[in-house]
């Protein structure tokens, strides 16, 4: 792909405070428009770690990390709210709230300091819930929502802050098969249709290979393998980086992955 150069890390190390390792070490990654990136890797392999470095929030020990050729340091948060819109892993909403006014506040940082939200603003919202097939949601309460419901409403959110990029850390998280199919589409389409980059943040090897473009595979905060899932994700690599044996099944052009029982464990 040809797209504008939107996420830039170049060689970047991190190291938490106390912490007797680097959490990532010299990993490199280029996210263009237009294209879905996914992270995987087994838990502690810095995946979050790589988004919080990429965003500028943790501190690099060594490299580069630069979103539309800038230092993610030098971004205020304000200003990274307009052009990165983020799912978090985990969020707790205490207000009683009905989802449009939810995806409303996705306008926050668009607005002046002494400006309300004006007819650009709720366009934008309105325009980010039928994006997302929440459009029928939109007069509901947060709490009556299911937890599929409840994840195309958040990324209407931050859809309505009109990004360039979206981070999305394991968005599918108890979500059941369905919504989890249909959370992947929607970030394809909405990748798709509008030229956004995205980085998805997953377990689901396989939605992961399906769906997206480029896969980058963590272990150990080290970048094993990145490029197309039918180039990186093999039988060995899976293995190893999971530490199971697994065997790589072709459906539709792209890799599935099959972990095996041990033999130990046959009946």
């Amino acid at each position: 792909m040809d797209g504008e150069l939107i996420l830039a890390l170049s060689g970047v190390t991190c190291r938490y405070p106390d912490a007797p390792r680097d959490s990532l070490v010299g990993v490199s990654l280029e996210v263009r428009a237009g294209e879905f990136h996914a992270v995987l890797g087994p838990n502690g392999s810095g995946k979050t770690t790589l988004v919080r470095a990429a965003l500028g929030l943790v501190r690099r020990v060594a490299g580069r990390a630069e979103i539309l050729g800038r230092p993610a340091r030098d971004w205020s948060r304000r200003e990274l709210a307009r052009v990165v819109g983020v799912l978090p892993q985990r969020e707790d909403n205490l207000f009683p709230q009905r989802v449009r006014e939810t995806v409303l506040l996705g306008r926050y940082p668009h607005l002046s300091l002494l400006g309300g939200m004006g007819a650009n603003d709720r366009a934008a919202v309105e325009r980010a819930l039928v994006a997302c097939d929440a459009a029928d949601l939109a007069d509901r309460w947060l709490w009556s929502l299911s937890g599929g419901e409840y994840q195309r409403v958040r990324l209407a959110r931050a859809l309505a802050q009109e990004p360039r990029l979206l981070v999305l850390d394991e968005p599918t998280t108890s979500l059941d098969l369905r919504h989890e199919m249909e959370l992947f589409e929607l970030v394809r389409a909405l990748v798709d249709a509008h030229g956004l980059a995205a980085i998805m943040i997953t377990h689901h090897v396989n939605l992961a290979a399906r769906f997206a473009d480029q896969v980058l595979i963590l272990a150990e905060g080290r970048a094993v393998a990145r490029g197309r899932p039918a180039d990186v994700l093999t039988g060995e690599t899976a293995a190893a980086v999971f530490q199971w044996p697994v065997v790589i099944s072709a459906f539709e052009g792209r890799p599935q992955m099959i972990p095996l029982r041990k033999k130990e464990n046959r009946p």
